[in-house]
């Protein structure tokens, strides 16, 4: 029998991003793209030099990353990115889903939709499309906050609610809008949707209303290229990864260049959520593919 392989430690999400910088002027869309396109990439290299131990390396491309603007401009080109000007709110296709669930079950309306808890990772503005409807408290987390409204967390630190706790301090939904393709490392994306989970609350309360029953849930976007295009994930291994984790599709939305879920968390006890490994697999050969992958291990 072979011998069983050590598990790995989680990282911290921190550990993978570099400290900000001082602010720069407003960029092209097209620098904008650009600039966030360079970030990730080295981004992903410094994880990968900081988890292999090469210090030398890890200081060479921490200074390549303060360089070129640091977290900050990151940050800025992202803000650039959502807003209005460019379509990029992601949380304007939630509203739209909400709206479908009002006109599927015509006995409710958006205002009886009020005590919506929402977890939003990530966040970088205060007034998208969530946070006007007043349908949901939001919670806003970043782990390098540049508003005093969103709170400097790393995800993967926050304090899991006690069961005890959970139905006052869970949420009815988790936002992870362009977050999981940030992390760099494909085993830490596995354990971030993993933990997902932990901070949603019961929606007993939410059964009687058809939009409200389409909660718990994770509202997932990625870069579509992710899913489209990847050697190591398509639709269906997101999805068989999604149903391992306890999660149903309820809705999804592929754009030109996102695509977008929901994912209801089916009930604590209803039945047994059983996690299954999914490992780094080819599953779609060709040189023109890229290399993003979730890995999970139960």
């Amino acid at each position: 029998m072979a011998a069983n392989k050590k598990r790995r430690k989680p990282l911290l999400l921190s550990h993978t991003r570099p400290p900000s910088t001082t602010k720069t002027p407003s960029l092209s869309s097209q620098a904008t793209r650009s600039l966030i396109r360079k970030h990730h990439t080295l981004q992903k290299q410094l994880h990968m030099a900081a988890f292999n131990g090469d210090i030398v390396l890890t200081e060479r491309l921490q200074a390549q990353l303060e360089a070129s603007g640091g977290l900050q401009k990151y940050q800025e080109a992202s803000i650039q990115g959502q807003s209005s000007e460019r379509g990029g709110d992601s949380s304007k296709v939630l509203m739209e889903w909400l709206n479908e669930f009002i006109l599927e079950d015509k006995r409710h309306d958006m205002a009886k939709l009020g005590g919506l808890r929402m977890l939003e990772v990530g966040a970088l503005k205060v007034d998208n499309a969530c946070s006007r409807s007043g349908i949901f408290d939001v919670t806003r987390i970043d782990l390098h906050s540049q508003h005093p409204d969103i709170q400097t967390q790393d995800f993967m630190r926050m304090p899991v609610p006690s069961p005890k706790m959970l139905e006052e301090d869970g949420f009815d939904v988790v936002s992870l809008s362009l977050v999981v393709n940030f992390v760099g490392d494909a085993f830490l994306r596995g354990e971030m949707l993993k933990r997902v989970s932990s901070f949603l609350r019961s929606s007993r309360e939410n059964a009687k209303n058809e939009a409200r029953s389409s909660f718990p849930a994770l509202f997932l976007v990625l870069p579509a290229p992710c899913v489209t295009n990847s050697r190591y994930l398509d639709e269906d291994r997101l999805e068989g990864i999604m149903v391992s984790l306890g999660y149903v599709k309820t809705r999804r939305k592929l754009g030109k260049k996102l695509v977008y879920y929901l994912w209801r968390y089916e009930e604590i006890g209803t039945k047994k959520v059983q996690i299954v490994s999914f490992k780094k697999q080819e599953i779609r050969p060709g040189g023109s593919r890229n290399n993003f992958s979730i890995v999970l291990q139960c």
